[in-house]
């Protein structure tokens, strides 16, 4: 489980430390990262990469469900940097989201304590650096959440568990990448893809034969879709987002931007190095790497032709898609079965439509939802929100529906009540695949298929056992359409995973609202929240 000091404080010590309310009850686990610059040879030639303790990818994070995470990140970069937490809920403290509608960066020589708690979730996820582009140089890593030692796991124990994260990778440097942006461009063709930070052949895998390792896959990329798949293994689905899956088998898995997925695979065939292959979806060329699966007892390294896989044909991706099935009768962090929450019995209160597009504004090429294009205010949202500064922004500046009027540019929130369970279609009329998250919540995606969605396409919807999870693709002239409950209140940012289209505008806010201004709703805001923007020389709140 690493080497993070497990101990649980009492809360009042906790509350000196960082005035945040977390359950004493559940350990803690406390993590100092300092966030550099280094060279990296990731593509064979030399770059300036960002690490985290002089690592790169950065340090795996293990915790077990609820327990306590505190983070202590010292930013000794040249620039305001910050770390975001894919798929990690949150529960009832956006305060720690880790974007830059919820928080002020941290300052070049200045550090931030997270206080985290994986409150009721398990699964594969991982971490990221949320600002500028940062993404493409580096800071982010893998998140493991293991179940607790008596909620049952649908699957024996596997002999080891490997952290993948796999995407595409470019030789220029962040820097580069965000003036072509800024400059009004879409990024060119990326050149190449990694495999942990590593190249051809540059990572390897020991399995001992005749056992069964888990393999945790995440696409860190920044703009493609990537197919993964081991020479002569089949992979056993078991879990997707922090849902256990039901255990269909696979030669190999398309996974989109953003997402995660853990597979079982067995060491059963002779024993020699086998090639582990990542490989580019719907493009032109297509990309390929390798890592290598070496059996301990092997002394023949890998040879023949790399194994193929699919390429451009999106009818394969979607129908593997709607293959991912929940487990009903599995638990999930709880002891209780994943079946036992009928999604497809509960009336939506309202339906979201979200259509992506990427119009031309002021001469420079942006992207938008429903035709706005997100524009950063010059103070985080949330904490604008706390302190009631006018002018940040103004809910109802996300339309719920596509707008057939010129895109424009807009700091875009959207409203939304506690506890309402509401239905969003994704509506995509491009020619590209979409990946999109959802921070501080997990949703069911009920339905996709090509062309326009209309009521009648809830005929197809599956309500009794799709996976929940935080990440979807849209596929291209295509809709995807997912249930969600509003179970957490806070500001929340719904954004393509596509990070060229983040960054220049395919994102929103919703903003969760809950009148009670309860701490059972929502936990205050930190003692130690940094303010910047209209917020700096303001106080967060006494001990």
């Amino acid at each position: 489980m690493g080497d993070y000091r497990v101990f649980c404080v009492s809360l009042v010590v906790f509350l000196l430390f960082l005035g945040n309310g977390v359950n004493c009850e559940d350990p803690y686990r406390f993590i100092t990262w300092k966030i550099t610059y280094g060279d990296i040879y990731p593509l064979g030639v030399k770059q300036q990469g960002i690490l985290i303790n002089g690592q790169f990818p950065g340090p795996q994070i293990d915790a077990v469900t609820n327990e306590n995470l505190i983070i202590s990140v010292y930013n000794y970069l040249r620039e305001p940097f910050l770390i975001s937490w894919n798929g990690i809920q949150q529960r009832r403290n956006s305060w720690q989201d880790g974007v830059y509608g919820t928080n002020c960066p941290i300052p070049p020589g200045k550090n931030f304590t997270y206080a985290l708690q994986v409150k009721d979730q398990i699964g594969s996820f991982f971490y990221f650096p949320s600002l500028g582009f940062h993404k493409a140089a580096g800071a982010f890593g893998g998140i493991r959440i293991w179940s607790r030692p008596r909620i049952p796991v649908p699957f024996p124990p596997p002999a080891g568990d490997f952290t993948v994260l796999a995407g595409d990778w470019y030789k220029r440097n962040h820097y580069q990448l965000r003036r072509i942006l800024d400059g009004g461009h879409n990024l060119p063709f990326p050149d190449g893809l990694l495999i942990n930070g590593r190249g051809w052949n540059g990572y390897t895998f020991t399995v001992d034969p005749g056992k069964t390792y888990r393999f945790r896959i995440s696409n860190v990329g920044l703009t493609t879709s990537i197919n993964f798949r081991i020479q002569g293994h089949k992979m056993k689905l078991v879990e997707v987002e922090g849902s256990h899956t039901l255990q269909n088998t696979y030669s190999d898995l398309d996974i989109h931007l953003g997402q995660s997925y853990s597979v079982l695979v067995t060491a059963d065939q002779p024993a020699k190095d086998y090639y582990i292959v990542v490989s580019s979806r719907f493009t032109k060329p297509v990309l390929t790497t390798t890592a290598i699966l070496h059996y301990s007892n092997s002394w023949q390294r890998v040879s023949g032709p790399i194994p193929g896989g699919p390429t451009t044909q999106i009818d394969w991706s979607l129908n593997q898609a709607r293959s991912f099935r929940w487990n009903l009768t599995a638990s999930g962090p709880r002891p209780n079965p994943q079946g036992s929450y009928h999604y497809g019995l509960i009336k939506t209160s309202r339906t979201i439509t979200l259509a992506n597009s990427g119009p031309i504004i002021n001469r420079k090429q942006r992207y938008a939802v429903n035709g706005v294009s997100y524009i950063p205010a010059d103070t985080p949202l949330k904490i604008a929100d706390y302190f009631n500064i006018p002018g940040v922004f103004s809910l109802g500046s996300m339309p719920s529906s596509p707008s057939w009027g010129n895109a424009y540019l807009q700091t875009a929130v959207m409203p939304a009540n506690f506890r309402e369970f509401i239905e969003i279609v994704f509506q995509n009329w491009e020619d590209t695949v979409q990946s999109w998250h959802i921070d501080g919540h997990s949703f069911f995606v009920v339905g996709m298929d090509g062309g326009q969605w209309t009521p009648a396409s809830r005929a197809r919807y599956n309500l009794r056992d799709t996976v929940a999870r935080c990440t979807t693709q849209v596929y291209p002239k295509s809709w995807t359409a997912i249930y969600m409950a509003l179970d957490n209140v806070g500001m929340w940012n719904i954004r393509s995973e596509n990070w060229a289209r983040q960054y220049l505008g395919q994102q929103f806010y919703l903003r969760v609202y809950s009148p009670a201004h309860s701490w059972r709703d929502e936990l205050p805001i930190p003692k130690n929240a940094l303010l910047c923007g209209r917020a700096r020389g303001r106080h967060t709140r006494p001990l």
